[in-house]
């Protein structure tokens, strides 16, 4: 099972990759009448399923935790779930690269931190370090950072057309 858990993991960055590159392609593929941030998020979460899935078929659970999972656990849900509170849907699913005019935020956690919704998903991920062979863990935290590099470049010309 290591090797499928390996690419459960790592399925979704090609996809956002691709995304964050040509947001164009994604718009055209949505088409005019749905909302390229609302497909992407449906597309996402199926993806985040994989992952779990993955994760969970090579996971030794055991309880109770060790000391560290509850503060980082949810220290880094509290991030995610703030991240979307204020951008919602369109501002966390790549709005601003589909054409989407999305507010600046500077409320925390940003300003704070930098890639707040990085940062909380990957705390989550070392809190499961006891349960999760370190290798599958290391594969998704690699993941994020990857897409960190990726979307810290945004090139607004590859940005695409409101519709």
């Amino acid at each position: 099972m290591g090797i499928w858990a390996g690419i459960g993991v790592i399925v979704p960055f090609p996809f956002y990759y691709w995304l964050w590159n040509h947001p164009q392609s994604w718009v055209n593929l949505c088409g005019k009448d749905n909302d390229p941030s609302k497909i992407m998020a449906y597309v996402s979460h199926f993806l985040k399923l994989i992952q779990f899935i993955s994760l969970f078929s090579v996971s030794s659970l055991s309880w109770p935790p060790p000391f560290y999972f509850w503060p980082l656990f949810l220290a880094g849900q509290f991030l995610n779930f703030r991240v979307y509170q204020l951008l919602g849907e369109a501002g966390t699913y790549y709005g601003v690269r589909f054409g989407k005019n999305i507010p600046w935020v500077t409320e925390f956690p940003f300003g704070y931190i930098k890639d707040p919704q990085y940062v909380g998903s990957i705390f989550s991920l070392l809190a499961c370090l006891s349960w999760v062979p370190f290798q599958y863990i290391f594969l998704w935290c690699f993941g994020y950072v990857f897409m960190i590099l990726v979307e810290s470049k945004e090139d607004p010309t590859t940005r695409a057309k409101p519709h």
